[in-house]
């Protein structure tokens, strides 16, 4: 009964919230981003971040590098600290040098599936539909590690424990994971529709890194 009430609770201080008839969610609970009061400042900071991400990675092995600063930008401006544009670029520049391992890596391990993948719907293979399932999902198992280790870098850390943290943070949260797979599948989706929603939706991808874990807390 007292998980409805709570339920029921959130509701309404949502409905309130919406209609402007009550208090805010934020005044409610004013430590949860306390940078993050208006949708339309948090959609346009996450519209920035994806401009960022996207120049940043421009090169494809800075890609990691790009999406580890752009996670931390946003986090930085949800919990109202400074989130200047140069302070990305400078975690960007500090995450460059690890981050190009890892994007040459991610690259090398795309176009080998990529290429089994295209084998496989050659029909040059037994159990061609198969391998290329597996292939898929190795893409997009792929993506997600790279989501998770560019939400866990920082310049303290370092990308080691953070890569190595993958399986762990996905066997803590598989729920979690499973919404990162889909971020990663909606950029894809959003670049094939047009080129140019890739800032969209790179930017959504680093937002849902930053927010999913969030999740686990307001339960």
């Amino acid at each position: 009964m007292p998980q409805l009430m709570d339920r029921k609770t959130l509701r309404a201080a949502r409905r309130a919230d919406a209609s402007g008839s009550g208090p805010t969610l934020e005044e409610r609970d004013p430590a949860r981003y306390p940078g993050a009061k208006g949708a339309f400042a948090l959609f346009g900071e996450v519209l920035l971040t994806g401009l960022l991400v996207t120049v940043a990675g421009l090169l494809v092995v800075t890609l990691p590098a790009a999406l580890a600063a752009g996670i931390r930008h946003l986090r930085r401006y949800a919990g109202a600290e400074q989130s200047h544009v140069r302070t990305f670029w400078q975690d960007w520049r500090r995450a460059l040098p690890g981050g190009v391992v890892v994007g040459v890596v991610g690259v090398a391990l795309a176009v080998l599936l990529l290429l089994d993948i295209d084998l496989a719907n050659s029909g040059a293979l037994p159990g061609g539909p198969l391998i290329a399932v597996i292939g898929w999902a190795g893409l997009l198992t792929a993506a997600v590690s790279l989501l998770l280790a560019a939400g866990a870098w920082t310049p303290e850390r370092g990308w080691r424990p953070a890569v190595r943290g993958i399986p762990s943070s996905i066997a803590r949260d598989p729920i979690g994971a499973t919404y990162l797979a889909a971020a990663a599948v909606l950029v894809v989706v959003m670049t094939w529709m047009l080129a140019p929603l890739i800032v969209a939706g790179l930017g959504c991808a680093a937002f849902a890194v930053m927010a999913v874990p969030a999740r686990r807390g307001r339960r």
